[in-house]
C-alpha cells in the first residue's frame, strides 16, 4: 500500500515577505501585464540601480514569483504566471493608496485607472466597463458585475474569481464569433469564464480564457495598444467606435 502524499501548510509569510519589499513590490506591479521586461527597465521603475535590482530580481526568482530567460547579453523577466497576478490584485483591493507627489505619478495613476491590463486581460474602467457590456448584451450571464464584499466572503471565500458562476450564452459565441473570438478555441486547461475583482473599480473584470481570448482580438484589430507606462492600454479612435458599435459600449472621453 503506497503512503499518502504529505499534507503541507503553504508559507504565506515567505511569499509576503518577498512583496513586502517597497522595490520588489514596484517591479511586481511593472510586470503585471504578463508581458517580460528587462532588468534594466525594472530596476527604473523601482527606482534603484542595476546591482540592487539584480539582487532583488533574483530573490524573486528564488521565490518562484518571477521567472527569467536569457536573450543574448541580456535577461528577461516576467510573473511566474497569472496566480502571480491574482495575487497582487488582491492585494490591491486592500492596500491604502501610495501619495501621489508629482504630476507625472498623477497622470499615470489615471492613465492606470482608465485602462490597463491585469495579466493578459483588460481592467480598470475598460475592463469593468467591457464587462458591464458583454453583460448588458447577452453574451454573458450569470450576474450583475458588482462586487459585494459581504457576500463573496459569506459564501465561497476560498474560491475568490469562482464563486460567482458566470456563463456565455449561445447569442454570445455567435457574437464573438464575428468579432473574431473562436469561443471553442480556447486553452482545455484553464477556465473559460473567470472574474477578477477589480481594484480601482470594485467591480468584476472578465478573466479566463476567454477574457485573454478577447484582449487579444482587440490588440490584433488594433482596437487597443500599449501605453507609455507599464500596464497601461489606450483605446483607439477606431476601437471606441468598433466597441460602440459591436457591443455598445460607450468609453467616458
Amino acid at each position: 500500500m503506497m503512503d499518502e502524499p504529505l499534507k503541507q501548510q503553504t508559507d504565506i509569510a515567505r511569499a509576503a515577505a518577498l512583496i513586502a519589499d517597497p522595490s520588489r513590490a514596484r517591479m511586481l506591479k511593472c510586470l503585471g501585464d504578463g508581458r517580460a521586461l528587462p532588468a534594466g527597465m525594472l530596476a527604473d521603475e523601482a527606482g534603484v540601480g542595476a546591482a540592487t535590482a539584480s539582487a532583488h530580481l533574483a530573490k524573486l526568482v528564488e521565490g518562484e514569483l518571477v521567472t527569467v530567460s536569457r536573450q543574448g547579453r541580456h535577461r528577461y523577466y516576467r510573473l511566474a504566471g497569472p496566480d502571480v497576478s491574482a495575487a497582487l490584485e488582491a492585494l490591491a483591493l486592500i492596500a491604502p493608496p501610495l501619495p501621489v507627489t508629482s504630476l507625472r505619478q498623477s497622470n499615470r495613476a489615471s492613465a492606470l485607472h482608465r485602462a490597463r491590463t491585469c495579466y493578459d486581460h483588460l481592467a480598470g474602467q475598460l475592463g469593468t466597463g467591457l464587462m458591464g457590456a458583454l453583460l448588458g448584451q447577452g453574451v454573458l450571464t450569470g450576474h450583475d458585475g458588482v462586487h459585494r464584499p459581504e457576500e463573496a466572503m459569506r459564501d465561497r471565500p476560498a474560491s475568490h474569481g469562482h464563486d460567482i458562476r458566470y456563463e456565455l450564452t449561445d447569442s454570445g459565441r455567435t457574437r464573438l464569433r464575428e468579432l473574431g473570438v473562436d469561443t471553442d478555441r480556447l486553452p482545455p486547461r484553464r477556465p473559460a469564464v473567470r472574474y477578477c475583482v477589480d481594484w480601482s473599480e470594485h467591480r468584476h473584470h472578465l478573466a479566463g480564457g476567454l477574457g485573454a481570448a478577447l484582449t487579444s482580438r482587440l490588440f490584433e484589430l488594433e482596437w487597443v495598444r500599449w501605453g507609455k507606462a507599464p500596464r497601461v492600454v489606450q483605446v483607439t479612435d477606431e476601437g471606441a467606435a468598433g466597441l460602440r458599435r459591436t457591443l455598445g459600449l460607450t468609453l467616458p472621453r
